[in-house]
Order: C-alpha cells, then structure tokens, then sequence
C-alpha cells in the first residue's frame, strides 16, 4: 500500500499553500500583483488560459526529473475516469498496468494514501486558477474583454466546486455512518470553501460547509458567470459559454433535485447556440469518434496539442487510458476499458450506440464493429469500447494519436436532465420526452413503458449508456442513492471488484486528507469514514 507519509510529504500544497506558494504552477505572474495582472492584456489573457490548460496538468506532485509521474496524475480527464471506474459502468480488463485498481477494489481510500490525496490536490490546485482570474479584476474598472474573462473564471470555479461538492459530501449508504470515528456528525458536510483574497489565518481555520452554504457559494458564481460572459467575445470550446453556463445551472438544480429550475435550464441550455445530438456516423467514425470539439453536439471540452506535457509523455493522457485501439497507451497493453455486460444488454441492437462496444461472439452484432485495424479485433475482449478513437485514427504515433479532446458537456446531457426533470414532476411527459429523444437520436425501435421510480431508473439508464466513459454517472448514482451491482452471472468485473452494495457506495463519500488537516485545524475530526475493504466481492450465485 502507497502510505502518503513516504510518498508525498513536503511535496502536497495545503488549501493555505495554494493561496501562494502554489501559483507558479498554474500561470507565469513572477510575482506581478493584482493590479498589474489587471491593467495588463497580456497577463490577464494568460490567467484566461490557465484554467483550460490545467485540465490537462501533468505530474502535480512535481515528481523529481529521475522519478516518473503517477500513472493517473495527467489532469481532469484521470479525474473523469477515476468517478467512472468507481461506479457499476467501466469494468477494466485484469492488468498488472492498471494504475486505477485502488479505486477499482475500494483499497487505499483513507485520509493517509495517495489515493485521496491526488483528487483533493488536484481540485485544490484547479480552484487556484480561477481564483487567480477573479482576484485579478475588478467588475467595476474592467474592460468589457476582461469581464468576459471574469465570467470564464466564475463558471470554472462553480464547475469545479460543483464537482468537490457532490464527490466529498458525505451521505448516508449501507457501510459508514455519518457520526465518524471522533464521534461528529458530517451528514450533508462539503469542503471547505477557498475563494480569492483569503487570508492565511482563514484558510487555516476554514471548516468544510453545509451543502446548503457551499450550494448558496456555487449559484453566486453561477449568477457572476451568467452575467459576465456574455461580454467574452471568444468563440471556443475549450471555454465555457452563456450556453454552458445554463447547463452547469441544470446540473446544480439537479444535484438539489429542485427538478423545476433543472428543467427551465436543461432547456435554456438547448435553445441557446446551435448545437445538435450527435450522429450515428459522428459516434462511430473510426478517425473522429469522440475526439473532435467541432461536432456540433459538444458544448465543452478539453483539448490537447503535442506541444503538451501529457502528449509528450507518450502514456500519460486521455487517448492512452481511454482508447484500447492505441497501440502505444495504457488501455491496449492491458488494462482496456469495457462497458458492464448487463449495460450492453440493455441496449437494442437497432441502438447504434451499442456498436460503440465489441459485441459478444456470436451475438447478432458479431462482427459489425468497426475497427481502425480490424487485426485489432482479435485482441480485445467482449465489451471492449471503440468509443474514444485516437486523433486522425492513428494508433502508432502518439503525439498525433493524442493530440485529441475530450468532452466536459455535451447538448445530450440537457435532453436527458430534461426528461428525469420533467419525470420527477409529470411522469407522462418526462417518458415522452424519453422517447422522443431516443427515437429521433438513437434508436427508432425504442419504447418505454416504465412508471414511477421506474421511470427515473430507465431515464438514468439511458444517460449511463450516453455518457460512458465522460465522468457523469457517479454524480447520478450518489444523488439518487442508486445501489452497484458487479457481481451476477456473466459479470465481466474482475474477481475482487465483484462488489454488490444496496445504496449508493459509502466509497463514493471521498475522504478529506490528513495532509490538509495538519494545515487546517477547523477539518481535524470532521472526516469522511474511511470505507477501504468494507465491501466483499460477489462469489457467485451458490455462495
């Protein structure tokens, strides 16, 4: 087991830290004071690019030229993968390279393993930048072109605080208790919340919150963002927009379940911009499937170049983990990524999203996938995605390979925030809408007759399908207290991550750190339960 106090002692920046020893890291100021960055073009413009370019930061642990970075240290899309292998959706073949097994296997989730430490790290370290852009402008002396950069920087920090929020809440599941070991009740508690212009004496003594204060923080930012980025004149994907803005609003009204507000703006979210469901031919290309910001379904994304440091690492990027066709990543030397046998069989097969997985053989879709080199076929299990394609299809030559994108919201998730919106309040319309959306995008053979909780579930289903592999489906399991199952019969789960819970995973309450109670005295006995090894594996029916 990785103990943090041999691996990363003197090397973690604490929530004191980030306010100033750790900016160096995220944007080049030498030392510039906030009036400088303001009255400056230039330097406002580079705290403006920080935020998307952290989304793809390599090695935050500043690892010694000598050591390698952590296999999972290369920015936001680990962080994606890190929710998703944790959820029932991804299993991952067997692999002695597989640097996600803690999360996997529920092991090493405790406040003093590396493993924890790394989400908290990163999000604290992201939180940096876009405190950095906000401190740096005043609203009332700023030019319109760095209001536009303002509102950039409250809809990064609302999205960031969005995803802390619902990933460390604790809520109740069928493993831990809210009263901790201390004997506190942290039933509802957040994180801390670190925002521009902070003293160190507050952020040493700076208490996780309520979800109903850190929900008050986010919508303020929200409210900021709405109203300054309407000035960015910037047309990009790799920054949020007015119609981005209204979807992190419906993804905060549903994290809330106040299923009216989600609804208003799942909808503003759509009929904002001119952006479109992705087609058949789009999801499966076997050059541009899911790495090219131009399709006009995603709102947002990340994007890298080969003059990045996670392209430059060969191994250590989004295309290496998620596309098992790249010959030179992670995925295709062992650990490939796979969807839950029981998630395929839930798709039809005039679904042609379920080509987007290697069908079974001698399943009617036996043969019909389509590879970039069909002699790849043969060396992927049942299950394997061919949804994440290497840029330009090349499977050989990583820094083009992974030159690629990845999407951070797609016109999809409004449709289907939408619909379980619409369903929690008028249940008729909620599956018309369903249907609607999967008959005209999907699947013209499809039909849904589900009521009541039902209802939800196939909604919820059909998102899981949709979104596999994006990062989203963690945040729907621990709002509706949806149970995992991985072990049954035909599960393609490894041995010991067969676990069945009955309510939503106690692992998916992420543990605060002991490094960063040893800076901040107010989270010193309000910690998550550790749930490492509470769970068994699933042996099969007859045990």
């Amino acid at each position: 087991m990785k103990n943090i106090s041999k691996l990363i002692v003197g090397v973690c920046c604490s929530t004191t830290l980030l306010m100033t020893g750790c900016i160096d890291e995220t944007f080049p100021t030498n030392g510039a004071t906030s009036d400088q960055m303001s009255s400056s073009a230039k330097a406002t413009e580079a705290l403006l690019w920080a935020m998307p370019a952290y989304a793809n930061k390599l090695d935050i642990y500043n690892q010694q030229p000598t050591e390698d970075p952590y296999g999972f240290d290369w920015g936001y899309g680990s962080i994606m993968h890190i929710r998703d292998v944790m959820t029932e959706d991804m299993p991952i073949v067997s692999s002695g390279y597989d640097h996600y097994d803690y999360w996997e296997l529920n092991t090493g989730q405790g406040e003093g393993n590396l493993f924890p430490q790394y989400i908290w790290n990163y999000y604290w370290k992201y939180v940096q930048t876009s405190n950095n852009m906000i401190e740096a402008l005043n609203p009332e002396s700023a030019t319109p072109v760095q209001l536009g950069y303002l509102g950039v920087g409250y809809a990064y920090r609302a999205f960031l605080y969005l995803d802390l929020a619902q990933m460390f809440e604790f809520l109740e599941n069928d493993k831990t208790s809210p009263v901790n070991a201390k004997g506190n009740n942290v039933l509802n508690l957040t994180v801390p919340i670190v925002k521009e212009g902070m003293t160190e004496e507050e952020a040493r003594n700076n208490p996780r919150v309520t979800r109903e204060k850190i929900a008050e923080f986010i919508f303020s930012d929200l409210t900021k963002a709405e109203e300054y980025i309407a000035n960015l004149a910037l047309s990009i994907k790799t920054l949020p927009n007015l119609s981005v803005v209204y979807g992190l609003k419906a993804r905060y009204y549903m994290w809330l379940a106040d299923y009216a507000k989600a609804q208003e703006y799942a909808r503003k979210a759509i009929d904002t911009g001119t952006y479109r469901p992705m087609s058949k031919d789009e999801w499966l290309s076997p050059t541009n499937g899911f790495n090219d910001m131009s399709v006009a379904s995603w709102m947002w994304g990340s994007k890298m170049s080969k003059e990045d440091d996670v392209v430059k690492s060969g191994i250590l990027n989004w295309t290496s983990w998620m596309s098992n066709e790249a010959l030179y990543g992670y995925a295709g030397a062992g650990p490939m990524v796979m969807i839950n046998a029981n998630l395929y069989n839930r798709m039809n097969n005039t679904d042609f999203r379920k080509l987007a997985w290697k069908a079974p053989v001698g399943s009617s879709l036996d043969g019909k996938n389509i590879y970039i080199n069909e002699s790849q076929a043969e060396n992927m299990p049942e299950y394997a995605s061919l949804k994440f394609r290497p840029a330009e299809g090349n499977t050989n030559v990583s820094n083009i390979g992974s030159s690629s994108a990845y999407p951070l919201m797609r016109i999809e998730e409004m449709y289907f925030i939408e619909a379980e919106a619409v369903a929690h309040q008028n249940e008729g319309k909620g599956r018309e809408l369903l249907i609607g959306f999967m008959q005209s995008y999907r699947d013209p053979s499809y039909v849904c007759t589900a009521t009541g909780d039902d209802l939800i579930r196939e909604i919820v289903t059909q998102k899981r399908i949709e979104f596999w592999g994006e990062g989203l489906t963690f945040f729907d399991v621990k709002r509706l207290n949806l149970p995992v199952t991985r072990g049954y019969e035909g599960t393609n789960f490894k041995e010991m991550a067969r676990f069945n819970t009955t309510t939503r995973p106690a692992w998916m309450n992420i543990t605060i750190v002991q490094t960063e109670k040893n800076n901040n005295s107010a989270l010193d006995g309000y910690e998550n339960p550790d749930p490492s090894g509470l769970y068994i594996p699933w042996l099969g029916s007859g045990n």
